[in-house]
């Protein structure tokens, strides 16, 4: 039987997204926020101030304290495998946002870190979590779509002066790929989800109006293992937020839209029919379960495995937008630069 008592985790990196989770954890009783920490003292104050937490002086004093259980990791990619690797050594279950690391190599050894360790390691990707690709994958498990063909997406987001000028998000070093990983990679994992493990990509990018040197434009073309096609397009030069997810099957069609909602049309009806889709709070679902991962329930669903190959994916882009040809994801898992 799990236990009823929250997990009692800290905060690790203080950016706008670590909010977004400690919000979520305000809307369950399966975990409480005990602690924070990042180098800034003042974020670390306010976000103290705001969740009614005790802000650390320092990250190894969180490691230190064997009140807390667990760290959630939202600090910059390139120090991932850093940070969650000291938190497995001392003994603390890790709920680290995607994407798992700066590299494939990094993830790889973070999840073997973990596993040595004996602590639980889940990967925030909520968006494959959202009730309408639940939907559509239980009609494919059920038969509904016959063989799936192709699908086409898109995932868009305005990011001209969100942020400062020398942000990480901007310099390829510190996040390579840009746009592709920030965001593309839920839509490459929703893709996988959803059709099937990718085997191949062709990457395009380009640089329209962010500063820095990230692509702020992509294109990738996903070959999956099935022998589908899938086409993504992933902007943070757009006008505003816009999602799309068309999958086509041979005898099913699902279009989904950030403002029409979910529509299905089977083979041989002429007009689509609108979904019902309730709206599901995916980053609390993602916390609760790992927090039930932590007290003896079922494993996390994006455990590190699965996170560092949806990396890979990503990672494939990458290489060939760079390189101008097509890249197998077997390549980037074999690479040990990447």
């Amino acid at each position: 039987m799990m236990s009823s008592k929250p997990l009692r985790v800290a905060s690790l990196g203080m950016g706008w997204w670590s909010d977004v989770l400690a919000d979520a954890v305000g809307r369950t009783d399966k975990i409480e926020i005990a602690a924070c920490f990042t180098r800034s003292e003042d974020k670390r104050a306010a976000f103290a101030r705001k969740y009614g937490c005790e802000p650390a002086g320092s990250y190894e004093e969180i490691l230190a304290d064997d009140s807390i259980e667990a760290v959630i990791n939202t600090t910059p990619n390139h120090v991932h495998r850093e940070t969650t690797e000291a938190a497995a050594a001392a003994g603390k279950h890790v709920f680290l946002d995607k994407p798992i690391a700066h590299t494939v190599t990094d993830g790889m050894a973070l999840t073997r870190a973990c596993a040595e360790a004996g602590v639980v390691l889940a990967i925030g990707y909520q968006r494959r979590r959202e009730n309408h690709f639940r939907w559509i994958r239980n009609q494919i498990d059920a038969g509904e779509f016959g063989r799936l063909v192709q699908a086409e997406c898109n995932i868009s987001r305005d990011r001209e002066g969100q942020f400062e000028l020398g942000h990480w998000r901007y310099q390829s070093d510190a996040m390579p790929g840009g746009v592709m990983l920030q965001i593309g990679i839920h839509y490459t994992d929703v893709l996988t989800y959803i059709m099937g493990p990718i085997v191949a990509v062709s990457g395009r990018t380009a640089q329209l109006v962010l500063p820095g040197d990230n692509p702020d434009v992509a294109n990738l073309i996903l070959e999956h293992e099935s022998g589908a096609i899938s086409n993504l397009t992933a902007s943070y030069a757009s006008a505003s937020e816009y999602y799309l997810m068309n999958i086509y099957g041979k005898t099913a069609t699902a279009y989904y839209t950030l403002f029409d909602g979910l529509r299905v049309l089977y083979r041989g009806e002429k007009e689509p029919q609108a979904v019902a889709c309730e709206k599901n709070d995916t980053i609390k679902e993602e916390l609760e379960e790992f927090a039930d991962a932590v007290r003896g329930g079922a494993p996390p669903e994006m455990e590190g495995d699965a996170a560092a190959s949806s990396l890979a994916v990503i990672r494939a882009g990458v290489r060939s937008a760079r390189e101008g040809r097509r890249v197998e994801v077997s390549e980037i898992l074999n690479d040990e630069n990447e």
